[in-house]
């Protein structure tokens, strides 16, 4: 089981990109910038984090309008 999501700097859960059973490999996610209730979001700090099994990994992204 995968999932990728972004938070915000508060930690609230502003899109979930991948929530699905994947075979290993690589891929490549599109995030289009808008939330999952399809609000814009502003130019800032957000984090994403990578589930897969027991491994988390989480990293800091900048978003620049």
């Amino acid at each position: 089981m995968v999932t990728l999501k972004v938070y915000d700097i508060l930690g609230n859960e502003v899109a979930a990109l991948v929530n699905e059973e994947l075979p290993a490999g690589e891929y490549e996610v599109e995030f289009n910038s808008h939330s999952d209730e399809g609000r814009n979001l502003s130019t800032g700090i957000y984090f994403y984090q990578l589930k897969t099994g027991e491994f988390i990994q989480t990293k800091k992204m900048v978003y620049l309008k």
